[in-house]
């Protein structure tokens, strides 16, 4: 089974997408419940919703397996709080509900196979690609895409906003450019936006951004509802989309704007070697 589809780009931005596979391994589906089989927390439709960026010159790294095998945006080694309950190998969907059969649940040698399996060839993969665009281009962004139900109970008290970026306060990501984006996506009325809001940011992003190192890294969730029925058959709403795409264009070329600069300033900072050197 294909892991990951990836592209390199031509300018220091990366979308990644690690929601959006609903790949399953023959031995595995089976051992799934009816309803997990439907695959419900999927982020639907995002290589759709985002298929201008490489127009933009971004690289892409979307997963190609589902987050029910294993799921990327994941600590391996703790367990998760808040919306990380479910755990690197999930064993109940987001609404609580049970993803396998009685007795059929993976055991903890099977979790570590799975995440040696399918876990950790995507994060090697990320991780050698920031460093080639930062060693390149002086600075490296990533931009994690992903979706969410609006209304969660297990895990929000209150519906999500429309779009919710998370940077961990600061900690993934230049604040200038957090800034920036939350301008662009303040601007889109009539929707809402939460910066570090309810929604700080996930493994992905906590650990691959290290601004100090010329690697940054942000987290935009859009609720499905803007762009998608939130129930099956989860259809992509053609209607909605066309007020949103440019909105999403206008938050890409921002990101590569910004990374462009910070990349013309570090070629500017080193300095020239004499000719007698």
């Amino acid at each position: 089974m294909e892991l990951y589809r990836f592209q390199r780009g031509e300018v220091p931005v990366l979308l990644a997408i690690p929601h959006g596979g609903t790949a399953l391994p023959d031995e595995i589906a089976p051992r799934l419940t009816d309803a997990a089989r439907r695959l419900p927390d999927t982020d639907w439709h995002l290589d759709r919703l985002y298929n201008f960026a490489p127009a933009l010159g971004c690289g892409f790294l979307a997963a190609t397996q589902s987050r029910y095998l294993v799921d990327l945006n994941r600590d391996p080694w703790r367990p998760g709080t808040g919306i990380e309950a479910t755990g690197v190998v999930p064993v109940s969907s987001f609404d609580g509900t049970a993803l396998y059969r009685p007795g059929q649940e993976p055991d903890a040698e099977e979790v570590r196979d799975r995440v040696d399996a399918y876990w950790r060839p995507y994060h090697d993969r990320l991780s050698a690609e920031l460093g080639a665009m930062r060693d390149r281009f002086g600075v490296a962004v990533l931009f994690e895409a992903h979706s969410v139900r609006r209304s969660i109970p297990r895990l929000f008290d209150s519906p999500l906003p429309d779009f919710s970026l998370a940077t961990d306060e600061g900690r993934t990501c230049s604040p200038v450019l957090a800034r920036r984006l939350a301008n662009v996506l303040g601007a889109a009325e009539p929707h809402s936006v939460e910066l570090n809001g309810r929604i700080r940011g996930g493994y992905g992003a906590r650990t691959h951004g290290r601004p100090a190192d010329g690697i940054h890294a942000l987290q935009l969730e859009i609720s499905r509802g803007v762009y998608m029925d939130e129930d099956e058959p989860f259809r992509f709403r053609n209607d909605s989309v066309a007020g949103i795409i440019p909105t999403l264009e206008r938050v890409i070329g921002t990101v590569v704007d910004w990374a462009m600069e910070q990349s013309r300033a570090a070629r500017l900072s080193v300095p020239e070697r004499s000719s007698a050197a």
